[in-house]
């Protein structure tokens, strides 16, 4: 067996292996964090070009909206009173709103809460290796 400066070592002593074992964990441990802060990191930038793009989206589907609520109340207007045919259009947009509501509450719920799933793995697999190593030794 060689130890870290290349030289051959068969006599390791307990309290040797322990330090070594305790130096390896402690690296391990160091390395699972970052893999944890890394992940987190991409998923963080991940939510927030996501949240940009749907507030853009959002503001410019307003002014076409508006658009087409504008219409939509201008033909009804041609079979009933003007005031009747807003009224209509007002109670179709609520129950959409309502819909839409339901579902990005749905989504949301599902993704929350963000976790740093690999990070997480990884150290179940480590946990689970060095359990079987010490049942083995």
């Amino acid at each position: 067996m060689e130890n870290g400066n290349g030289e051959r070592r068969d006599d390791a002593s307990l309290g040797e292996l322990m330090q070594r074992l305790s130096q390896q964990t402690a690296t391990l441990v160091r390395q699972e964090i970052r893999l944890a802060q890394v992940e987190m990191q991409q998923k963080g930038k991940q939510v927030g070009i996501g949240a940009g793009l749907f507030g853009g989206a959002a503001i410019v589907a307003l002014g076409g909206f508006g658009a087409l609520i504008a219409g939509l109340v201008l033909a009804l207007a041609e079979a009933m009173d003007t005031w009747a045919a807003a009224l209509v259009v007002a109670g179709g947009l609520f129950v959409l709103a309502a819909l839409m509501a339901l579902f990005g509450k749905k989504e949301v719920s599902e993704a929350i809460p963000p976790k740093p799933e690999q990070a997480m793995e990884s150290v179940q697999a480590d946990v689970a290796e060095v359990k079987d190593r010490m049942a083995r030794a």
